[in-house]
């Protein structure tokens, strides 16, 4: 278990820094966790998250991608026009 310095700074135990192959100089990132606190070695961060405005700016993007796609498709033709509905695939009771 590691104390808390006045100074706000804490030890990392040997073991730990070992594992994790954290040397001294190297950075770390801490992150609040629900009730707890998750510390990150730089070298095992992951991408960091994109802000909320910017995941808002992506999802328009796709959602644009997605609208030119089907509007290069076109409609969707009617089972009718298909030759088979969706309910005749899972009609196990037909005729094979």
């Amino acid at each position: 278990m590691s104390k808390i310095t006045s100074k706000l700074q804490v030890t990392l135990p040997k073991a730990i820094a070992e594992l994790f192959n954290i040397k001294p100089g190297d950075e770390i990132d801490w992150e609040a966790a629900g009730e707890a606190i998750r510390v990150i070695p730089a070298s095992k961060r992951k991408r960091a998250r994109a802000q909320p405005r910017d995941r808002v700016k992506f999802f328009d993007q796709a959602t644009k991608r997605q609208r030119e796609r089907d509007t290069a498709r076109g409609p969707v033709p009617a089972a009718a026009e298909r030759g088979w509905s969706r309910a005749g695939l899972y009609d196990r009771d037909g005729a094979d």
